[in-house]
């Protein structure tokens, strides 16, 4: 692959990473906390790729500056009458073209003729099996995010990736020998507790108070449906989407919902709905809906 086009890449990839971080769309791939890391690393990508460039441009001109003296030097150096006056004085000709023209490369010569044998460069871009043309390909598959950025900007996670977790879910991954019912700190008071997903799902099955029962909560998430029912859900991401586990809750008395639409919801929580037969999933009973936008930061952590 030719440096200008590794260049344009870098700059590409950089700008492609200082665009998501500057406009909050990384949310939807990366926790919040890794924003300052992103920037970093886009700006230094630029970087590279402006002082590559400007090198390169630099390097360009003073080829071209006196191509004129360039071929006079290296004629003078090659010229028979020259050398054997320079080999007189102990200069040897190799040596004069080298301190007159320290830029160009001389072919080496061979033992036992005066004839120097130039050799054609060697081409790397072709093994003979195809390795190298498979790198140069490979390389450009690094476009493919950038123009995915740029182009599409793909969305946060949401009801696919929820129902391809198979039932899985924050609370149904804890191991079984490892769970133990303990006691959580009282709600905020209040008519209505804005709650996590997370912390719902927590409390309904692990919290030996009960500090649900009977309080209305009010929830926020995308709606999710499958065999089972309807659901409002959230993804809890550790470091990236690609960790993203789900955490939902059954909805119960909401009809009319599409997937992946967002929804704030409220209710209370069914008693000992959170069962181990269920992946500790509790029921919501739900008292209002109201469809909202999506959010500008769609993951729980």
């Amino acid at each position: 692959m030719r440096r200008e086009t590794q260049n344009i890449l870098l700059v590409l990839l950089g700008g492609a990473l200082l665009k998501i971080a500057l406009n909050g769309t990384y949310l939807n791939y990366v926790k919040p906390g890794l924003q300052p890391w992103l920037i970093l690393s886009g700006g230094i990508m630029v970087l590279l790729a402006g002082v590559a460039i400007v090198t390169d441009i630099l390097k360009a001109r003073r080829a071209h500056a006196d191509p004129a003296t360039s071929t006079a030097s290296v004629s003078l150096a090659a010229d028979p009458a020259v050398a054997s006056s320079l080999a007189a004085d102990g200069v040897s000709a190799a040596a004069t073209a080298t301190a007159i023209a320290p830029d160009r490369e001389l072919a080496p010569a061979h033992a036992g003729g005066s004839e120097s044998h130039s050799h054609p460069p060697s081409h790397s871009h072709d093994d003979g099996h195809g390795h190298a043309h498979g790198a140069a390909r490979s390389a450009w598959m690094l476009l493919m995010p950038v123009l995915a950025i740029f182009l599409i900007a793909p969305p946060a996670l949401g009801a696919d990736s929820v129902n391809r977790a198979g039932g899985r879910t924050v609370a149904s991954e804890q191991r079984q020998d490892q769970v133990i019912k303990t006691k959580f700190p009282p709600l905020p008071a209040g008519s209505v507790v804005p709650m996590r997903m997370a912390d719902v799902a927590t409390r309904a099955a692990w919290d030996s108070t009960n500090s649900l029962d009977g309080r209305t909560l009010e929830l926020t998430g995308f709606v999710v449906h499958d065999a089972a029912g309807v659901y409002v859900a959230r993804l809890v991401i550790t470091c990236c989407a690609a960790d993203a586990m789900p955490v939902k809750a059954r909805l119960v008395g909401a009809e009319g919902l599409a997937d992946d639409e967002w929804i704030t919801v409220t209710g209370q929580v069914r008693p000992n709905s959170a069962v181990q037969a269920d992946n500790y999933v509790p029921v919501f009973d739900v008292t209002t809906v109201k469809k909202i936008g999506t959010p500008s930061d769609p993951y729980e952590y």
